[in-house]
């Protein structure tokens, strides 16, 4: 039996209270789980808004059935309908698909992406626009099948940018294989440690807001009967 853990870190630009990136969890009709990370042009309250319609839409068509691919397509569609192409948003849609059995990521964000394993580290960066500003335009889809020790990443430009403020830019990657090396970690643990170093790479004050998704297959030894849990840690200032 395998675990599919998910594990989430986000928090707002300094001074700002509200978010731009929004993430959301969504149980698939079919089996599995779909994690979708926006985050809408600027910050603040105007882009949490964006964000929020998007991914509200979104995931409506994931309970209907619809695939990840066509999803992408229609909430591209939908934004240049809604904001005439003068607002842009990335959009990653991260799915545990169970009746393909694959991790499918579908990606519109000129951040790259990560798929790992417990010694290797496969970047995704293929050029790729953000939705809401060209009409038909496509998402970059890449698709692994269900395995042991597989694991996935995506993140917000607030993590991609962190430290140039300083001149120390932070790594994704080697970030990644650094954790990688100390064992297989927990999909929470790892996404706790990636925002702790985007925050000290910040000095505790973060120019764009910083968001995480870690999703990672673990073989779960010991129960017989599945369980689902779900767990969440949300601060109020």
């Amino acid at each position: 039996m395998l675990e599919f853990q998910v594990g989430v870190a986000k928090t707002h630009k300094y001074a700002s209270r509200a978010s731009g990136d929004t993430i959301e969890l969504v149980e698939r009709p079919h089996g599995g789980l779909s994690i979708f990370l926006v985050d809408a042009q600027g910050s603040g309250l105007a882009a949490k808004t964006i964000s929020n319609l998007v991914i509200s839409r979104g995931a409506v068509m994931i309970k209907e059935g619809a695939r990840d691919g066509a999803v992408a397509r229609a909430l591209n569609d939908y934004l240049l309908t809604l904001r005439h192409g003068r607002v842009s948003a990335t959009l990653n849609i991260l799915s545990l698909d169970l009746e393909s059995r694959t991790l499918v990521l579908s990606r519109n964000d000129e951040c790259p992406a990560f798929f790992f394993g417990p010694s290797q580290v496969d970047i995704h960066d293929e050029a790729v626009h953000p939705i809401g500003i060209y009409r038909r335009h496509k998402p970059v889809i890449v698709e692994r099948a269900l395995e042991a020790y597989l694991g996935a990443m995506v993140v917000s430009d607030g993590v991609t940018r962190a430290g140039q403020r300083s001149l120390c830019s932070f790594d994704a990657a080697a970030f990644l294989r650094e954790q990688l090396a100390r064992g297989w970690p927990r999909a929470q643990e790892l996404a706790d440690a990636l925002m702790t170093r985007v925050l000290e790479l910040e000095q505790g004050r973060p120019r764009d807001d910083v968001s995480v998704a870690v999703v990672t297959l673990t073989p779960l030894a010991g129960e017989t009967t599945p369980v689902r849990r779900l767990s969440a840690y949300f601060p109020i200032e």
